[in-house]
């Protein structure tokens, strides 16, 4: 058990998921379970084992399984193969079937993110959940998180598992993947076409295994806020035999990446403040506009629309560089508030290598025989940076916030000036969050893609430093690793990086045959 949490008790298909591409009071929002203070930032993230948080009023789906058979005996996004055993997790696979209801404004959705809606149509419907816990509860730190599953390609992907889960593992987090669109379930729009992916990897679950998955029933996305909201209810009203086990639950955060933060970004702002079902949210590279509320063309969500800042829970934006600017994140910035911070990190991009490699384990796991996904041929060499540790810093510093009012750092901005980003002698960004990618650099990262593709763009660019560039900057290796050390350690001390993370980047730089 880490520090952390005793301090306070693609498969190729993934690789597709990570882009995307009754009326509110003026206070809006619900009170957090401990209020903000100001204490000296932490990277420690409270566990809350022991404790559990009530039941939400409101409609609880009914839940059925855990899922088995189907064409390849596995669910869809499995994880990958010997993760669940190395970490001593269960994975099991639920469907919920209950009545949902759409929501409609109440006026225009103004940019201050303060939006009023009224419930609107109800529908049945039926979807599936995907459950990932400690086999042991008295490993559980009580948090459960739930993310709102990416449907960018024309199915489901857990991006931000993927990215998070070495911190969420070690750490006894519970995690709940939640098929809140239709797209992902039956079918729909695909907005990012992949080279060389298999068409099986590419489709729906319906389509994917059409045993398994054949009581599945979505009315359609204008529902899918509240099938999310009532993912929420059903683990706080889970008992000692539910979905969970007989893990207790003190605290609900919501989280989405790419499409699913623009989600995140309209429940936070429209439902949230009534629902009251989370503690916190992770928005995760959201664009500048959030989704749509329903499907009346007539009433959009504002380009440039912050989120609120009286929602009265923590709210953490996390943004690449590819957001910054080709999502267009930077017209939908704000400064930091009460309930509001954001990170914008330099040598990320929106989707990047890390992502690859998450998303092939898991992939293979179902995929028999199935390679690791090389987009190079297409896209040229792609991101490598530091998005998937810095991300991990922000899961446990919006954990402390949430447990025990520890506010997470301010990030610095990333420097823009006339559309685009500074950048410093060696070619990287200037400003945003410091890590020893950028600052102790050994390659130029970007998030930057190659134009050629949609899904290229998203993956930004890596371009190697070469041997003379190295020699200048680091005479020998152990130059080398004093960099290193001294950027890892700064990044700790700001708030930024784990010492889990920074310790293993010391480690590589040793290793190192830097310079060559």
């Amino acid at each position: 058990m880490s520090s952390r949490r005793t301090m306070g008790a693609l498969s190729l298909v993934a690789v597709l998921a990570v882009v995307g591409c009754s009326s509110s009071s003026e206070s809006g929002g619900v009170a957090p379970t401990t209020p903000p203070s100001g204490g000296t930032t932490g990277s420690s993230a409270p566990a809350t084992s022991g404790t559990t948080r009530p039941p939400l009023e409101g409609a609880v789906p009914t839940a059925s399984g855990p899922i088995t058979g189907g064409t390849y005996g596995v669910p869809y996004n499995p994880m990958p193969e010997g993760l669940a055993d190395e970490y001593g997790y269960v994975e099991e696979e639920f469907f919920i079937s209950g009545s949902a209801e759409s929501f409609v404004a109440d006026g225009p959705l103004g940019i201050d993110g303060r939006w009023s809606v009224t419930p609107g149509e109800t529908a049945d419907y039926t979807t599936r959940i995907l459950v990932r816990r400690p086999a042991d509860a008295a490993n559980a730190n009580g948090i459960v998180l739930i993310e709102w599953l990416n449907v960018s390609a024309g199915r489901d992907s857990d991006a931000d598992f993927g990215i998070l889960h070495p911190e969420l593992l070690r750490e006894g987090y519970a995690y709940v993947g939640v098929s809140a669109q239709a797209t992902g379930v039956s079918g729909g729009p695909t907005r990012l076409e992949v080279p060389g992916v298999p068409p099986e990897a590419i489709i729906p679950l319906k389509e994917w295994d059409a045993e398994r998955y054949a009581p599945l029933s979505h009315p359609g996305d204008p529902f899918s806020y509240d099938i999310f909201t009532q993912v929420a209810r059903l683990v706080l009203d889970d008992g000692d035999t539910g979905v969970l086990g007989d893990q207790p639950v003190a605290h609900v955060v919501a989280m989405g990446e790419s499409q699913s933060a623009g989600r995140m970004a309209t429940y936070t702002n429209a439902i949230q403040p009534e629902s009251g079902a989370f503690d916190a949210v992770f928005i995760h590279s959201r664009g500048s506009a959030a989704a749509p509320l329903n499907a009346d063309t007539t009433v959009t969500t504002p380009p440039g629309g912050i989120i609120r800042t009286d929602i009265g829970v923590p709210v953490l934006q996390f943004v690449t560089e590819t957001d910054l600017l080709r999502l267009g994140f930077l017209a939908a910035r704000q400064p930091d508030s009460e309930w509001v911070r954001t990170w914008e990190v330099a040598g990320t991009a929106h989707a990047d290598a890390q992502t690859l490699v998450y998303g092939s384990a898991s992939g293979r796991v179902w995929l028999v025989g199935s390679e690791d996904y090389d987009p190079s041929e297409t896209c040229g060499q792609i991101n490598d940076g530091p998005q998937s540790p810095v991300a991990q810093a922000a899961l446990a510093a919006l954990t402390a916030w949430m447990v025990n009012g520890t506010v997470p750092p301010t990030s610095p901005l990333i420097e823009v000036v006339n559309g685009d980003i500074v950048t410093d002698a060696t070619g990287n960004a200037v400003g945003g969050i410091r890590t020893p990618a950028v600052d102790a650099p050994i390659s130029v990262l970007t998030g930057k893609g190659n134009p050629a593709s949609i899904f290229c763009s998203l993956f930004g660019g890596e371009t190697p430093l070469t041997p003379e560039q190295l020699l200048a900057l680091y005479p020998t290796n152990d130059d080398y690793v004093a960099a290193v050390r001294a950027s890892a350690e700064q990044a700790v001390a700001d708030g930024f990086l784990l010492t889990e993370d920074a310790e293993a980047m010391i480690a590589e730089a040793e290793a190192a045959p830097i310079p060559s």
